[in-house]
């Protein structure tokens, strides 16, 4: 198990350290559940009040705040409280699970696939004709990547995860369990004698650029023709829908149960909160904000924040939401 002293911790994180403990610090707690050797984390002001209670020895602290560290505890001030405890965290990761063996006897691999140097391909894992894998790929148990897939080096892909055939992937990204890259987008006609729906084929793949992470039963379907584009350093949560021939720019956040329909543009470092809902052939200008379940139904301008149902100035909607509350 690792341990540090208080002060090796402050020489980690290159904070101000308020007091002293003796006690060796085995990992990162919350106020309420930590022992005596656990660190905890004061980030906001309204956290202050449970320090004198909780068990913990020592604390990260925002440097803005006010807190008396007490008889054989600790505090370490830093100019960012989240950054710092991220840092932290990398320390006392214990690691991912570990493979016995590089290929596991239980993959299928097509004879002309071509495999990296150092990859790991787990039990379960099919891996299809003309497959390319770069150097040090890691496939977790159970992972589906089809023909002609393309996987840059040092991409992680845990169980469950199917890549379908075409799709291009950068280096360096990861996709948690169960994620679909490659899914036929969603294509529906009227038939002509006005009975039924025709399906219309969807032609074109996911290019999908480097360090990209995309969390689990997240779906980012193939484009009608063309590509569907996720740019380079975009993260995407659990559960998020993005369809086919959307483009986004590189650095963008897509939180939990949001979704893009078609043809969505999202420029660099877009935001989308929590179950917001994107209509088809919207374009996002970069540096835009979407609030939480909120659906936007037009463009966004660069730097632009909008709530709501349909989303407007987010300024406008509170004053809005104001003078709603007020005539009750």
């Amino acid at each position: 198990m690792k341990s540090y002293t208080v002060q090796e911790i402050n020489r980690i994180i290159k904070g101000e350290l308020i007091g002293n403990t003796d006690q060796q610090i085995e990992g990162p707690e919350g106020l309420a559940k930590a022992t005596h050797n656990h660190i905890t984390f004061i980030g906001s002001r309204k956290y202050i009040q449970f320090w004198k209670d909780s068990k913990a020895c020592a604390a990260i602290i925002d440097e803005k705040l006010t807190v008396v560290p007490g008889s054989n505890r600790a505090l370490i001030k830093v100019k960012n409280a989240d950054l710092a405890m991220a840092k932290l965290l990398e320390v006392f990761d214990p690691g991912p699970p570990q493979s016995d063996v590089g290929i596991h006897p239980a993959a299928v691999i097509h004879k002309s696939a071509s495999i990296g140097k150092d990859c790991i391909i787990g039990a379960g894992c099919y891996i299809g004709k003309d497959t390319v894998l770069g150097d040090s790929v890691v496939l977790y148990p159970n992972v589906t990547i089809l023909d002609e897939t393309k996987i840059g080096i040092g991409t992680v892909i845990w169980p469950g995860t199917v890549i379908r055939e075409r799709c291009e992937i950068g280096a360096y990204c990861i996709f948690h369990n169960n994620v679909s890259i490659g899914a036929d987008g969603f294509g529906y006609l009227p038939g002509e004698n006005g009975r039924g729906l025709v399906k219309v084929p969807q032609i074109g793949n996911v290019i999908i650029g480097n360090g990209v992470e995309i969390g689990a039963n997240s779906c980012v379907d193939r484009a009608k023709f063309s590509s569907t584009i996720i740019g380079d350093g975009c993260k995407i949560d659990n559960l998020v829908q993005i369809a086919h021939n959307c483009v986004m720019g590189r650095s963008c956040i897509m939180a939990g149960s949001s979704g893009l329909a078609g043809s969505v543009t999202l420029g660099d470092g877009v935001i989308i909160g929590g179950s917001a809902s994107i209509k088809d052939h919207i374009t996002i200008h970069s540096g835009a904000v979407v609030g939480g379940a909120s659906s936007v139904m037009n463009d966004v301008p660069a730097g632009k924040t909008v709530l709501g149902y349909p989303a407007r100035d987010a300024r406008d909607m509170l004053k809005q939401w104001v003078a709603m509350r007020n005539l009750v």
